[in-house]
This record gives C-alpha cells, sequence and structure tokens, in this order.
C-alpha cells in the first residue's frame, strides 16, 4: 500500500486527510474540534456495572456514554504468563496437549466502584459507546511500545528473513521488552530506532506517573492529531508529497517530521495556490461522491451501497453495459470490476463490520474464481483487517472489515428528519387514508360538530380534488363538515385532527 501523495485540509473546526494512490482519492480521514475521535486515549475510569451474562463491564470515563470493557480485553499476568508458556511450547515442537487457559469470570476481575485504567480502541459508533481496553499501548512512527508484555512482536508485512533478524536483534541488544516493529521500520537506521525505543520508553514512564495521582474520568494521555498522524501512520518511503494549506500547521509537521521522521521533511510542501487544495485535486467531489449509494463503473454497471447499523449490503447491477458475447460473459466482466470498486468504497467510505456482496449470478466456477481472487487482492492492497468468504448457495458473498472509527457517512451525516433515516417516507395514499381512519375512529370516541384538519398542502389537494367523492361520502357518514388548514412548516406525514 503505497500513498503517493496525501493532502491536508486544516480549518479552526475540523482537520481533513486525503490519501491518494494511482491518482484516485482512496482514503478520506476527518477530525472535527467538536466531536474528536479518541482511540489511543487513556483515561482514569471507574467500574460502574458489571455484566456476568456478558462477560463485560460499562466503565465511566467521564464521556456522556459510559464505554464498553469485555473480559478478554483486560489485561490479567497469569493469563499472559500461560499464554506465553503455551506459545513457547508450540515453537519448541513440545509433543504435549496444549493446556486449556481458562478466562477468569468478570466478577474475579472487576467489582463495582474499582478504579481502572483504560484506552481506547474503538470509537463510539451510533447508539454504541466506545470498547477499551486495560492492555495499554503507545504508538510511535516505527515502533508500538506494549509495557505490560515481554516479547518483541515484528509486522507481517516485514517478509525478509534477515530484515525480521536485524530488527529484532536492534531491540533485543537495547534490552527491549514489549514492542511491536511496525512495517514502517524496515530499513530504518539502528540509531534511528534507539532513539524512538528510548523516546517512547520515557513517555511511558511520564504516563505511569499520571495514572497513579488521576482522579475519575481525567485523560491520562492523548494521541496526537490527525495532522501528526498523516506522518507518524499515513506516509512511507514511496509518498511523494504531503501537501498542507495552513501555514501553521506546515510549521508543526516540519518540527514533528524533523524530530520522528527526518526522511520525510523535504516531502512536505506548503499549499499557497489561490484554489482551495482539495478542488485541486478532485478530492472533494470525490468526498461528495462517496456519500452516495450508487457507484457507477466504468463498463456501465453500477454499485449500490446500503449502510445499516447491522450490516452493509453492495448489490451489483449491469445498468448500460450490455457486454459483446453473452450474459455469462457480461455478468463476469462487471463482477470483476466491482470487486475492485468495492473494496476502494469500504476504504474510502471507511465502511466495517459485516458486508454481505451480491454479485451478479455466474454459472462457470471458474468466472466465481476469478473474481473472489480479485477481490481477495483488491482487498489485500486497501489494507485492513478483513476476512472473506466463500459464495453462498445464493451466490452472495460475505466479507468482514475491522471498524475502528466511524464511517464518513455517519462522521457527515445526519438521519433525516423527514423520514428518520429510514430512507424512504410514506405515499400520499397512505397518508391520506391514516386520515380517514383517524376520523372514523375519532366519531367513535367523540361527539364533535365538526372536524378540522391540520396538514401538508400536498395531503389537502388530495383529499379536496381527488378523493372528493370519497370525502364528501365521509361527511355524510359522520353527518358533520370536514375542513382543511394548510400548514407550511409541515411535512406530508404530518397532520392533526382537530376537534369543533
Amino acid at each position: 500500500m503505497s500513498s503517493e501523495e496525501i493532502l491536508i485540509n486544516v480549518s479552526p473546526a475540523e482537520t481533513r486527510v486525503v490519501i491518494i494512490e494511482h491518482g484516485l482519492v482512496q482514503e478520506c480521514h476527518i477530525e472535527r474540534e467538536s466531536k474528536k475521535g479518541k482511540v489511543g486515549n487513556i483515561y482514569q475510569g471507574k467500574v460502574v456495572r458489571v455484566l456476568p451474562g456478558m462477560q463485560a463491564a460499562f466503565i465511566d470515563i467521564g464521556l456522556n456514554k459510559t464505554v464498553f470493557l469485555h473480559s478478554s480485553d483486560i489485561y490479567n499476568p497469569d493469563q499472559e504468563v500461560a499464554q506465553a508458556q503455551v506459545q513457547t511450547q508450540e515453537s519448541e515442537l513440545v509433543s504435549t496437549p496444549t493446556p486449556i487457559i481458562p478466562m477468569p469470570s468478570i466478577e474475579k476481575l472487576l467489582t463495582v466502584g474499582q478504579l481502572i485504567c483504560v484506552q481506547v480502541f474503538k470509537d463510539e459508533m451510533g447508539t454504541k459507546g466506545a470498547r477499551v481496553t486495560t492492555k495499554l499501548s503507545l504508538p510511535s512512527r516505527y515502533l508500538v511500545y506494549l509495557p505490560f508484555e515481554e516479547k518483541i512482536n515484528i509486522a507481517l508485512k516485514i517478509t525478509d528473513p534477515l530484515e525480521r533478524e536485524r530488527l529484532k536483534k536492534i531491540l533485543g541488544d537495547q534490552g527491549g521488552k514489549g514492542f511491536i516493529i511496525r512495517t514502517a521500520a524496515e530499513g530504518v537506521e539502528e540509531a534511528v530506532l534507539i532513539a524512538e525505543k528510548k523516546y517512547i520508553e520515557t513517555l511511558w514512564q511520564e504516563v505511569a506517573l499520571d495514572i497513579k495521582s488521576a482522579k475519575v474520568g481525567s485523560l491520562i494521555y492523548e494521541d496526537c492529531s490527525l495532522m501528526l498522524k498523516s506522518i507518524r501512520d499515513f506516509a512511507n518511503t514511496e509518498t511523494r508529497s504531503i501537501k498542507i494549506d495552513s501555514l501553521e500547521g506546515f510549521k508543526k509537521l516540519q518540527k514533528f517530521s524533523e524530530k520522528f521522521v527526518p526522511m520525510l521533511f523535504s516531502k512536505i510542501e506548503l499549499h499557497i495556490e489561490n484554489r482551495p487544495l482539495f478542488e485541486l485535486y478532485h478530492a472533494e467531489s470525490e468526498i461528495q461522491k462517496a456519500l452516495n449509494k450508487k457507484v457507477h463503473l466504468k463498463s456501465g454497471g453500477y454499485l449500490i451501497i446500503d449502510q445499516t447499523e447491522a450490516l452493509t449490503t453492495i448489490d451489483i447491477n449491469t445498468g448500460g453495459f450490455v457486454g459483446t458475447h453473452n450474459l455469462e460473459e457480461t455478468a463476469f466482466k462487471t463482477n470483476v470490476e466491482a470487486a475492485t470498486q468495492i473494496a476502494r468504497q469500504l476504504r474510502l467510505r471507511n465502511i466495517g463490520g459485516i458486508i454481505v456482496i451480491d454479485f451478479i449470478d455466474m454459472e462457470e466456477e471458474e468466472h466465481k474464481n476469478e473474481v473472489m481472487a480479485e477481490l481477495e487482492k483488491s482487498m489485500n492492497l486497501s489494507g485492513g483487517k478483513y476476512k472473506i468468504g466463500s459464495f453462498s448457495p445464493l451466490g452472495l458473498v460475505e466479507l468482514t472489515r475491522k471498524r475502528v472509527r466511524e464511517s464518513l457517512k455517519q462522521q457527515m451525516c445526519d438521519d433525516c428528519p423527514v423520514c428518520n433515516g429510514t430512507g424512504f417516507v410514506k405515499s400520499i395514499d397512505t397518508i391520506c387514508l391514516e386520515i380517514y381512519r383517524e376520523l372514523i375512529k375519532a366519531h367513535s370516541d367523540f361527539s364533535a360538530s365538526g372536524y378540522l384538519i391540520l396538514c401538508h398542502e400536498s395531503i389537502a389537494n388530495k383529499m379536496l380534488k381527488q378523493d372528493h367523492v370519497l370525502l364528501t361520502s365521509l361527511e355524510q357518514i359522520l353527518n358533520c363538515p370536514i375542513q382543511f388548514q394548510i400548514e407550511q412548516r409541515y411535512q406530508p406525514e404530518q397532520y392533526h385532527v382537530v376537534l369543533k
């Protein structure tokens, strides 16, 4: 995954970062001052509720919502030692049965009112609060420090055995314990890694001291801003440029880069042209397109992406693409193109959780295998943890993608005030029939000399003009007049029946 260009747009209320690869916007990150993400932050919390049935607890860390802590995310020294012994046996090929390590029940680990230090690893999404862990970690450019761990682990994307050994030896010779060596560390000089190791260990010492004196709900450690993460996490040796449109931000990036990532210092550029940075690279229009349900394919086909709280569904259609040979070939070519675009859209829109893809039906197994291979390849290039299933008997493909923060749609949009997020509204016919039923019910419950309907203009027009015969008939049944008053502020679904 190569970040060819990184664009950073800074305003007083918002910072946006766009990653461009192969000339296309592939990723968009947003951080708003009014709603900053909490991932990576460490808080002093208090247990407010223990749930044995879920093996979890709710923790108060001073936010609007309590956060969720599962028992598997609680650091337990005994558990870690036992697990390490099992891993040692496996690595040494010890021919003894692997012992089952029971997970202690949540009641033995936590009690209501107990103080506990936690770190957010998944932001709150929709109605769900953030998820936290007590297995604390501090990330830097090349390393992640795990103060409670003993082992040195290396990112799987570093595949060269000699390089893996070199990196592990550098930290091992320095007495390093509890580190993950990140992909960005590949090829980095020894002195740079040693300096970063010392820095992050010193930072942990400061955090550890703050933990001892922190009060409930206090923020102990705050992860760096999105602007600085663009260098720490997104940029790499293949990045050609990092463009930012803020002079103050430009200086901060240079200072951060000079201290932690000197190799990127010369790639940081200040955008000073009159034309906005995101407009120049067509990023603004791509972000707007990423909010649409419909995604057009070059062939003439299209995707329909439906996001719900439970899962995301993606439907592929041939649209205007009719092919040149037969239906099977048309379906195959559309599906292959869709597989590539789906991976890009999931990354751009930051869609995670369960995703169900309805590919166009194909008969040939070879075609199905090629579509799955293209989807696997594209998902791998797009980065992020994922799992892909095979074609189901109904022709559906299920996949899961790790979800850490809200999707682009959740960050930028609110539910429609008219349809309340359902994506549809009642038809005029349905609303008029509801009003008729309410009039009949009101007449059976009350004795009124007439009725006044407060409603939208479209409802009044339908009942007075198109349904005038039905309305007249109803007046005769109720033996009283029915009048209408148009309310300009009402939506079609809003109405009130007033007794006279």
